[in-house]
């Protein structure tokens, strides 16, 4: 369970404070698919980082699986975020050099897993995503589709409890982000959390359930779009 209690994020200047988040408050119950839209800017990456543990925050209460971020140490969260985190990027981050079976191994290797153990987890972590038969492939002989596939892939073989995905389809066509869709679902009915930042309603309409962030808050969806509705009667009136 991730539960965030009125968290701040501010990042100063010289001259300017900058509020990514404000009061922002969030519960996100154990084995939910949400995903979380809203305009660029709105604090939507800035969310996904702290809850991820890559980046701290100014002010507020965090707990991640029971556990108590507020006061963690480098070191310690660094420890939750390998064993209770996997991450999947907009850009498949694979290493062009390592075919399938190696890319999917690095993070593996850092948490000091014995190679036996290793080849466990990437042999069932490829086969999951479909691609167990290539694992001797180069990330250049795979469509854009298959790459993002050995990203998830690279993610599942730590077996995560929480999945942070941020605009995991912004790289693919229609067809390609409904097929990774397709198993994002099947990776959360196996009972993995999932937390999904998109842009494309359709994705997040996929969802169990769909928050909104604007102005770095939690904002009703339904109040959104009729805020979003009055601003343009608003451009109509002026233009006419």
């Amino acid at each position: 369970m991730l539960i965030m209690n009125n968290i701040n994020k501010v990042f100063k200047t010289d001259l300017v404070e900058t509020h990514a988040l404000r009061d922002f408050n969030l519960k996100v119950e154990e084995g939910e698919f949400v995903a979380v839209t809203g305009p660029s800017g709105s604090g939507k990456t800035t969310f996904l980082n702290i809850a991820g543990l890559l980046e701290g925050f100014t002010h507020g209460e965090y707990h991640l699986d029971g556990v108590d971020i507020s006061n963690l140490n480098d070191n310690k969260a660094a420890a939750i975020r390998n064993e209770k985190i996997g991450f999947i990027f907009q850009g498949f981050n694979l290493i062009p050099d390592l075919n399938l079976a190696e890319n999917v191994e690095v993070p593996l290797r850092y948490r000091g897993f014995s190679a036996k153990e290793r080849q466990r987890r990437v042999q069932q972590a490829l086969e999951q995503v479909g691609l167990g038969a290539r694992i001797k492939h180069l990330p250049s002989q795979l469509s854009g589709g298959q790459q993002q596939r050995v990203a998830i892939a690279r993610a599942l073989a730590g077996e995560p409890r929480f999945l942070l995905a941020d605009e995991p389809t912004g790289n693919l066509d229609s067809l390609m982000a409904r097929q990774v869709m397709e198993l994002l679902e099947d990776i959360n009915k196996s009972g993995t959390t999932i937390i999904m930042v998109t842009h494309d309603p359709e994705l997040a309409r996929r969802a169990q359930r769909n928050i909104q962030i604007v102005d770095g808050q939690v904002c009703d969806f339904s109040l959104y779009q009729e805020k979003q509705a009055d601003s343009m009667d608003v451009v109509e009136q002026v233009a006419s």
